[in-house]
């Protein structure tokens, strides 16, 4: 499969969060901002002016919305700790990558000193992982297992970025998700209510085994 073959929904307004979960389910038809709109209002009913989006009603959907979304659909998303290694993780039962990231915010071709956040998904598609940014022109590739685990190294060690797992339901509730080895630890004992979800600043670094290590060394 080439990258004209891969579904890239590209950047409109600030609907991010619906073109990440598009891009994440490889179908423009998979949500519409309707839907989205829906979810902010049944997270907050009784608010004249509602936390989950943009005033503007442009998009700007915060993780809540993106979780309820997903758990319609019989997924989870969960942040995970980025103080762990991400060589823990089971990638083979992982469905999908979204990312929070800080971005600059612009109208038109003028940039405004404002800093906004970014869903951006990764995704593996016929053995390779991808970058579907909405505001790439077009997909990113990464390569196999081995850089994506370095890809997501290079993000986790960023204090603005954050990184979500999608998995189905099953897969969440089974913990599935991580491998069973030393120095991995259980995050399902988190809050999973998708209403209480707050994103996290954890400065503590990553340490890579010196043979991985090498390994991203030569891929920068």
């Amino acid at each position: 499969m080439t990258s004209r073959d891969i579904y890239h929904e590209k950047q409109v307004r600030e609907l991010c969060a619906l073109h990440a979960l598009n891009n994440l389910f490889q179908s423009r038809d998979a949500f519409t901002k309707n839907e989205l709109d829906y979810i902010c209002n049944s997270l907050s009913p009784d608010h004249w002016i509602n936390p989950h989006k943009s005033i503007l009603g442009l998009g700007n959907y915060d993780i809540n919305v993106i979780m309820k979304a997903l758990q319609a659909r019989g997924y989870e998303a969960i942040w995970y700790d980025k103080r762990k290694d991400p060589g823990c993780l089971n990638l083979q039962n992982i469905n999908g990558y979204i990312l929070n990231v800080p971005t600059d915010y612009k109208i038109s071709f003028i940039t405004l000193p404002l800093r906004r956040k970014h869903w951006i998904t990764i995704r593996e598609i016929d053995g390779f992982f991808y970058n579907l940014d909405s505001k790439l022109d077009s997909p990113q590739f990464i390569g196999q297992e081995t850089d994506l685990l370095c890809f997501l190294r290079d993000i986790l060690n960023s204090k603005d970025k954050e990184l979500f797992l999608v998995v189905t339901s099953e897969t969440e509730k089974d913990q599935n998700w991580l491998l069973d080895q030393d120095g991995c630890i259980n995050l399902l004992n988190q809050d999973r209510d998708a209403e209480v979800v707050q994103l996290k600043d954890i400065s503590e670094a990553v340490l890579l085994p010196s043979n991985e290590t090498e390994h991203c060394n030569r891929l920068s």
